[in-house]
């Protein structure tokens, strides 16, 4: 049932023309029970005077209530077409109605505030993309015409090895030589791989089996750190749609990472848990931790604390995760270990 909508001038008014009138009423019935005809003209002033300070009431009202709210009524509708410069008039009244006024004033100006430094944030973020677009490009070239060269310098190194003697101490350090230039390539294979990223191709696939998978090449390196590295098992997880082979790389990063931070004896364990909306990979080590000065920048490109590493391998894992439309955080704590958890939507978002 549709509900009656009453404007507020009759809603305040009709109480109390309600009482007059009723006033009225019993004065007139008591005045024609007595029949005095003095009595009938004071009945006519009461019903004059009743009229008056209706019409008295309403004009007070409409000055006092009725222009601040019609008022206050353009001004949002003002607001709600985005223009934030507005303010009410009657916001320096020493009453509730002055009280509102301030208060949407007030309100208007956060508003105003808020937008502007969220279009200074934009501003940032699209001069910050592209610059990196910019670097993206740069570093691809240069990624580019390092390689050449260094391909050159490993066919030269190998050649001269060959025609070394065999007891020759330069045969020492070429092999030095060698393991810099495949440093090298590492760094500029990842830098490409950061600059010119290849888009996931997905397919349905088991995370667990894909995390088996990759402790499996971890193994060797666990084998002579003596650390032990397994996979708990758990509830069962669903199929989830990723690209395996690069989740494959990511998980291969973390755990060997997560090896390389263990002393002998320390252990690695993977684990999957699940909730509403993704699934989860925990890869959790034994090792001495991450300081907590350190453990917001280790995303960050180029950033490392290992003395041979490239700072790339968390900065491309965190981007491949986050084009699964999934996230990669860390938690550690100095002296017990750290834990990446992995996490990938169980209904992809397309797009």
């Amino acid at each position: 049932m549709a509900r009656v909508r009453l404007n507020w001038q009759i809603k305040t008014l009709l109480p109390v023309a309600l009482v007059l009138v009723n006033g009225l009423l019993l004065f007139a019935l008591i005045t024609l029970t007595l029949q005095d005809p003095a009595r009938n003209q004071v009945l006519a002033v009461g019903f004059a005077g009743a009229i008056v300070v209706c019409a008295v009431l309403f004009m007070v009202l409409a000055v006092v209530i009725h222009r601040p709210m019609v008022e206050l009524q353009e001004k949002i509708a003002r607001v709600q077409k985005g223009d934030l410069f507005v303010n009410v008039s009657f916001a320096d009244r020493n009453d509730e109605i002055g009280d509102l006024g301030s208060h949407f004033n007030d309100m208007v100006q956060q508003l105003r505030e808020s937008r502007e430094e969220i279009e200074r944030l934009h501003r940032t973020q699209v001069s910050r993309a592209e610059h990196l677009a910019t670097l993206g490009e740069m570093a691809a070239g240069l990624a580019h015409e390092i390689r050449n060269p260094l391909a050159g310098i490993a066919g030269v190194m190998e050649i001269v090895g060959r025609d070394l003697p065999s007891n020759s101490p330069a045969k020492e350090v070429l092999g030095e030589v060698r393991h810099e230039v495949m440093h090298i390539n590492k760094i500029v294979s990842e830098l490409l791989e950061i600059a010119r990223p290849k888009p996931p191709v997905f397919r349905q696939a088991d995370i667990v089996s894909v995390a088996e998978h990759a402790t499996l090449f971890a193994r060797d390196q666990a084998s002579a750190r003596r650390v032990r590295l397994e996979v708990l098992p758990g509830d069962p997880v669903p199929q989830l749609e990723f690209d395996s082979g690069q989740i494959h790389q990511v998980l291969l990063n973390l755990l060997l990472n997560a090896v390389q931070a263990c002393d002998a004896g320390g252990s690695v364990q993977v684990e999957f848990a699940s909730d509403e909306h993704y699934v989860i990979t925990m890869v959790t080590d034994t090792g001495k931790g991450i300081p907590p000065d350190v453990l917001p920048n280790i995303f960050r490109p180029f950033f490392t604390t290992k003395g041979n590493g490239t700072g790339l391998g968390l900065s491309l894992a965190r981007r491949i995760v986050e084009e699964h439309g999934g996230w990669l955080q860390a938690t550690s704590e100095l002296g017990r270990g750290t834990q990446f958890r992995l996490a990938l939507p169980k209904v992809r978002e397309e797009g």
